[in-house]
Order: structure tokens, then sequence, then C-alpha cells
């Protein structure tokens, strides 16, 4: 069992994801009490894709954050640096073009995607900036991201509640749901310590992206930060 540290080698958390992609989807709709259907759904009304356009899915695991873009007529791409969650998207997906590739050193030439859409994994990524400007090189001029990630609870009561239950509630329903238990041990550590939403739209704006702004979902737990690369 691989437990990624966080200071994030991306050895460590590829290994992490590959222990737990089979049950990965499953694990993760009952430790968000079904919530992650819903911030699926608010992705994809976010990024509205158009038939024909091309969407890049980072951290799209097994392919089930790929299905709403391709139901909108959009040629999409899921891809992902765990080739255990890209077997298992394989397995239950054939048909969908999975890629391989590190958010960091993204396999894709310049300009090449209308939108990039990255959900619950930027914060996997061991240089954040690094990432942010790789998605803005592969978009085209006009083109926009969409990131869904954790974030902080905007109401100070809730995040009190919301905090204890990533760190004493979320490993022990881990360990009754999950393959590798330990990796949301990680996981749980890497929210409780991952910026807040207007640290997050600053390093947007510094990676380049205009027109920055965010929406809170199910109280801040998950904000969506949307940004356009400039024509």
């Amino acid at each position: 069992m691989t437990r990624a540290s966080l200071d994030k080698q991306p050895h460590e958390v590829a290994t992490m994801f590959d222990d737990v992609a089979a049950k990965y989807d499953l694990t993760n709709d009952v430790l968000s009490l079904g919530q992650t259907r819903l911030w699926r759904r608010a992705v994809a009304r976010s990024v509205a894709a158009r038939p024909g356009e091309r969407v890049l899915d980072l951290a799209a695991g097994t392919g089930t954050s790929s299905l709403p873009f391709v139901d909108d007529g959009a040629f999409t791409v899921p891809c992902d640096f765990s080739q255990g969650m890209l077997a298992e998207g394989k397995r239950r997906h054939a048909w969908m073009p999975f890629v391989a590739g590190d958010a960091t050193r993204l396999p894709f030439a310049d300009d090449s995607f209308d939108a990039v859409t990255l959900s619950f994994g930027l914060r996997n990524v061991q240089d954040t900036d690094a990432a942010l400007a790789e998605l803005y090189r592969v978009t085209k001029p006009r083109g926009r991201v969409l990131i869904c990630e954790f974030s902080q609870p905007t109401w100070a009561p809730f995040r009190t509640v919301y905090t204890g239950y990533l760190m004493r509630a979320l490993p022990p329903v881990a360990r009754a749901v999950s393959s590798s238990p330990d990796a949301y041990v990680y996981l749980a550590e890497s929210i409780r310590d991952w910026p807040d939403q207007p640290a997050l739209a600053a390093r947007l704006q510094d990676a380049g992206w205009v027109r920055v702004a965010w929406r809170n979902l199910t109280g801040g737990i998950v904000a969506l930060h949307r940004g356009f690369k400039p024509a």
C-alpha cells in the first residue's frame, strides 16, 4: 500500500491512485454522501462544451468526469498520469481516447483545445503553477479553463465541523469501502492544506488567465474556478 506524502512526488501520487482505481468512483460517492454527482453536473454546465469543440479533461481517472462533455457533443480527451486509472477507464470505456500525461508536461501541441478542465486533481500536482501554465499553453486563444477543486467552507462553524470530518471520520469510512484506505488520509491532508478560493484565483491570474472568477458549491467545500485565455 502506497500513501503519498504532501511533497507530492509524482511517482508516489501515481502509485497511490493506481492502488485505488478499481473502487475510486464508488468510494468518492460514499465519502461525499453523493455530492460528487452534483459537482460533476456543475462542472459540465460551467464548461458548456459545444458540438465540435475539443475538450481536455485532466485528472480524468476512469473517464467518469469526461462523459458529460462527450454527451454535449465535444471531442473529449481524458488524460491522467495514473496507469491504473487509465487501465480501469479503458476497461469500462474502450472507445474513449485515454492519454497518459503529466499536468506539468502535457503531450499536446500549443493551442489544441477549446476548453481544459481539471477536477479534484490540481492539489495532487507537485508544481501547481507549472500545471496552470501548461493548461494555458494547450488552450486555444479565447478558450477557457475550469478547475473544480476542494476548497475552504465560507462559514466558520461549518468549516470547523468539515475539518473534523476530514481528519477523524473520513479515514474510518474509507477503511470500510476503499481498496486502499490509507490513501484517503493523504487526500484529507491535501484538502486541509490547499489554498482558499482567492489564493487559487490569484495563481490562475499569474499564469495568464483573464476574467478569473469562482463559484462555491456545497458551502465552499468545493469551488469552481473559471478563466479565459486572451485572444
